[in-house]
């Protein structure tokens, strides 16, 4: 694809702007009014705690329903979103930087001094653009924060949804399109099915919101983890039984560390004397878990996760490093990531935290310091 052939597919049209709107218009929607569990956030610095409804598993159901209905009456066409991929990703890049613009305006403009609204400006136009300035804004009384993450888990399912589509619709589906779909399919309906978990992450508790989150999930999410079915699209790659067996136990033990490390904080959260793998936890301080997975490394679910993005490329097989993009990026974050953390926690736990890494001094993988 020459320049000016990739500058024209980058181009936003009206049908993109729809489609996109459509989208987060839906579930914004639908997310407010569809049934779901109330689950109570983090305590606040303030004492408040928010409140988030967990439908997400309902609302993409009925959202793949209704675009099913529309694939079968013609009315939408189900590689829609495959045929115009490079629009759509221009097309939420600047929906993106639009929403952060507004984010940046009413954080400057708040007076709020509770803890989700409360405005942490810098005076620094860089910082307080890309880290945000509020917390956990909201609209229309929907949490933006909560709002977005569930976009981008949902697009990702989308794009993917519509490039298995095409890819039947070309007659070339193969069995490294198979294995990525089926791990990812996985991988999202786990996250909904465990979505009140979300609420306890360092995103949701820690983080306020600016481009960097907005950016990172509706366009990075849905635009980067995809990649691997963009070129299985485009590329054959045959898979030998014994390499779809070492993929699977990737993906498995990934999830297995993912999951469970992130399962076991969150209930640590919820009762702090509930059974890690059969014995009550190793607390110290009375607040930081020492037992289960949080008892070998810290941070051991980033190695999870690292696993099964591992696991989304190596159906793509070894000939190139394009569909390896996405681990090599996620690695390079969540190093980042933990660093922040690490100093974070060292500056609101201080000796606490001290005793904690005497005790759990690997960092990620086990015996690594």
């Amino acid at each position: 694809m020459d320049l000016a052939a990739l500058l024209h597919s980058l181009t936003p049209s009206w049908t993109s702007v729809i489609m996109l709107l459509s989208f987060v218009t839906y579930l914004a929607i639908a997310g407010s009014i569809l049934p779901g569990r109330i689950v109570p956030g983090a305590t606040l610095s303030d004492g408040t705690r928010l409140h988030y409804r967990c439908n997400g598993m309902l609302l993409l159901l009925l959202l793949v329903f209704l675009l099913g209905i529309g694939c079968w009456m013609d009315l939408v066409s189900p590689t829609a979103i495959a045929d115009r991929g490079l629009e759509l990703f221009s097309t939420t890049f600047i929906f993106s930087a639009f929403v952060t613009l507004l984010l940046y305006v009413a954080g400057c403009r708040s007076r709020d001094q509770s803890s989700s609204l409360k405005p942490h400006v810098t005076g620094n136009l860089i910082h307080d653009w890309w880290f945000g300035i509020q917390l956990n804004p909201h609209f229309m009384g929907i949490d933006l924060k909560f709002y977005l993450v569930r976009a981008g888990m949902m697009g990702w399912l989308l794009i993917n949804l519509s490039v298995l589509l095409k890819c039947i619709q070309d007659t070339n589906l193969s069995r490294s399109m198979i294995l990525y779909q089926l791990f990812c399919v996985l991988y999202i309906l786990d996250y909904f099915f465990y979505e009140e978990y979300m609420t306890s992450t360092w995103d949701i508790i820690a983080e306020r919101l600016g481009f960097m989150l907005v950016f990172g999930d509706i366009v990075w999410i849905p635009f980067t983890f995809s990649i691997q079915g963009w070129w299985l699209l485009h590329n054959e790659v045959e898979l030998t039984t014994a390499a779809v067996i070492a993929n699977c136990l990737v993906f498995l033990i990934g999830y297995l560390v993912f999951r469970g490390a992130n399962k076991q904080k969150h209930i640590f959260k919820k009762n702090p004397k509930a059974l890690i793998w059969g014995r009550p936890p190793k607390v110290v301080g009375g607040k930081l878990l020492a037992s289960g997975y949080w008892g070998i490394a810290t941070h051991s679910n980033y190695l999870g996760d690292l696993l099964l993005a591992l696991s989304f490329s190596l159906p793509c097989g070894i000939s190139s490093p394009v569909p390896y993009f996405y681990p090599i990026y996620l690695f390079i974050l969540l190093i980042w990531r933990e660093r922040r953390d690490e100093a974070r926690c060292a500056e609101k736990y201080k000796e606490i935290w001290a005793e904690y890494r005497k005790l759990v001094p690997w960092r990620i993988l086990p015996y690594v310091y």
